[in-house]
């Protein structure tokens, strides 16, 4: 075991070195992963799933170190090139500043990682000061964080990659001249994807939506849940995902932009006094925007607007009232429940389409005919049997 383990060191090696960094770099989701699973587990075995990560990373580095043992101490095949002389110059003259420059990188993207949301929250805090809710502020800080979070990281991994090639040796300029290469024949033919990157652009840094708003976009209706400089993701209200290039964006309308509105036409018949009906929805409105529940979410309270149309069976009188982003539906639900009780209690009507069925003339019964005795139409003259003349 031990001879096949020193042959096969170096690949061994590269394995599981590879295998840790992509647990440490994954260790928010795998961690989230195993606390899940264990949401199902018996009691005694939560405590040991939050450990499972760190057993699994240290037999890893276990075996990382078992590998590095058995190169040094190998002495034939492909690790006998690789001694110690040979591993100290190369962590004096590459090693250690490649170790170096992948543990800053990395430290950089963690701090960044952590700075970038506070440095967005209180610049969005700062412009929207007095003009916008705090869920929408927390909703504009979560989206453009983790936008430029994403980013920052990208930037510093590919950053990271060249300096470390270039100090091995790998000459870069050819590598360079060829992506930029590669970038204008992909801007060539996919210039759809293009176009998603730069509507997503300005639909950020025009903050139109952000996760967490109920928009249409692309004749699609739903909450966003993900956005970002290629495509919006909408959940609709069937729990349907749809997943909308940004390219495809030409309207957005969102309906919970800082704050959102009660807009409801009330019917009551022709009948009624309107100067009663309007003084009971009022006194409606004004209630539910007391309500202890309701209250909060109400930043003006539902009134009457105007009297609005003349319909085919009553008259529609508009209520408007200003809600927290988001409450528009549950408020009005509400207020539709209080009008129909408050209607109710104050005997207004709430007219219904009254429509009158009518079947045509009635029939006059038939006329017998003399001569053969059989039926005719009334208004015949002549039997349709016989063709006797049929006496009125």
């Amino acid at each position: 075991m031990w001879e096949w383990f020193t042959v096969n060191g170096v690949w061994i090696l590269i394995a599981s070195a590879m295998v840790l960094t992509t647990l440490l770099f994954a260790r928010e989701r795998i961690q989230a992963s195993l606390e899940k699973a264990a949401e199902k587990a018996p009691r005694w075995i939560k405590p040991s799933a939050s450990l499972a990560f760190w057993i699994i990373a240290g037999f890893i580095l276990i075996v990382v170190a078992t590998a590095v043992i058995a190169i040094i101490l190998s002495r034939e095949g492909v690790s006998a090139i690789i001694t110690p002389q040979t591993i100290q110059q190369w962590l004096l003259e590459h090693g250690t500043i490649n170790i170096i420059t992948i543990v800053v990188s990395y430290l950089l993207y963690r701090i960044l990682k952590i700075a970038i949301p506070e440095v967005v929250v209180r610049s969005v805090k700062i412009r929207g000061k007095g003009r916008r809710a705090r869920e929408e502020l927390a909703k504009r800080s979560d989206t453009l964080g983790s936008i430029i979070t994403g980013t920052a990281g990208a930037i510093i991994g590919i950053m990271a990659s060249f300096m470390i090639l270039s100090d091995i040796g790998v000459n870069i300029a050819p590598l360079l001249a060829g992506a930029g290469i590669a970038g204008l024949a992909i801007g060539f033919g996919a210039q759809s994807l293009i176009k998603d990157l730069l509507s997503g652009l300005f639909i950020l840094l025009e903050d139109q939506y952000n996760k967490g708003d109920v928009v249409k976009v692309a004749g699609i209706s739903g909450i966003v849940e993900e956005v970002n400089m290629r495509r919006t993701v909408l959940r609709d209200l069937d729990g349907i995902v749809h997943s909308i290039p940004n390219g495809e964006v030409t309207t957005a309308s969102n309906y919970t932009k800082d704050w959102s509105r009660v807009n409801l036409d009330i019917p009551v018949a022709y009948g009624e006094d309107l100067d009663h009906v309007i003084a009971v929805l009022n006194r409606v409105g004004s209630e539910l925007a007391e309500d202890e529940y309701f209250g909060p979410k109400i930043l003006k309270a539902p009134q009457v607007l105007r009297v609005n149309n003349f319909g085919a069976s009553g008259i529609d009188i508009r209520i408007l009232g200003d809600t927290k982003p988001l409450m528009q539906w549950e408020v009005t639900g509400e207020l539709r429940k209080r009008i129909k009780k408050a209607f109710d209690e104050e005997g207004i009507e709430i007219p219904w389409p009254h429509v009158k069925l009518y079947f045509g003339k009635d029939q006059a019964p038939p006329v017998i005919c003399q001569n053969c005795s059989r039926p005719n139409n009334a208004g015949n003259k002549f039997c349709a049997s016989c063709g006797a003349k049929i006496e009125p």
